[in-house]
């Protein structure tokens, strides 16, 4: 006998899956708050790569994990707000930097759009399976190199081929084990929601 579809209803997320009958917006609130603040702490995981303006964190991992656990929606009002936050001041982005003019922003740009894809994608079960959730963290990543390779390369005034081996290469195997982490966390909590559901 099988549940692992009693929770899985047509365009669900993970988060949809909270009682939050009367509350609805107080949940959502505090999920797009909890999921800004979870960015901002994962960020701040930050190794530097000899050689890159840009450090190894754990940001971009909290990012892909906000956008499909929460949904294009929520998942992108959570990163805005942590984008906000962090141009108005807040110190949190990696290396506990703030503002926009430092050339790893490009990156917080792209996790923007790549929460809204991952956080669609889940909404059509691409979080559920291994496979699946392996394809959405690639296709996640890949959105964030496109926004963030370029204006690192503008930003430093590096040519495109110098930006993709100190803004792209280097972050390669870290990206496969931040997929492997969700392809191994997504799917289990499908399955555990789908015991208690």
């Amino acid at each position: 006998m099988s549940t692992a579809a009693a929770p899985a209803r047509t365009g669900a997320v993970l988060a949809d899956l909270l009682p939050a009958a009367r509350h609805r917006y107080a949940v959502d609130t505090a999920l797009v708050l909890g999921g800004a603040a979870l960015t901002g702490i994962a960020a701040q995981i930050a190794v530097p790569v000899p050689g890159s303006p840009v450090p190894v964190t754990g940001q971009t991992f909290a990012a892909l994990l906000v956008g499909t656990a929460l949904g294009a929606r929520r998942g992108f009002l959570s990163l805005a707000v942590y984008a906000l936050a962090g141009m108005a001041g807040m110190p949190w982005f990696a290396e506990a930097r703030s503002g926009m003019g430092f050339p790893s922003f490009g990156y917080v740009l792209g996790m923007l759009l790549a929460a809204v894809v991952v956080g669609a994608l889940a909404r059509r079960g691409g979080d559920r399976s291994v496979l699946r959730t392996a394809g959405t963290m690639v296709l996640g990543s890949a959105i964030i190199y496109a926004v963030g390779v370029p204006y690192l390369a503008l930003s430093t005034g590096m040519s495109m081929s110098a930006a993709v081996a100190a803004g792209l290469v280097p972050f390669l195997v870290g990206d496969a084990l931040k997929a492997a982490l969700a392809m191994g966390a997504l799917p289990t909590a499908w399955k555990l929601a789908g015991r208690r559901g």
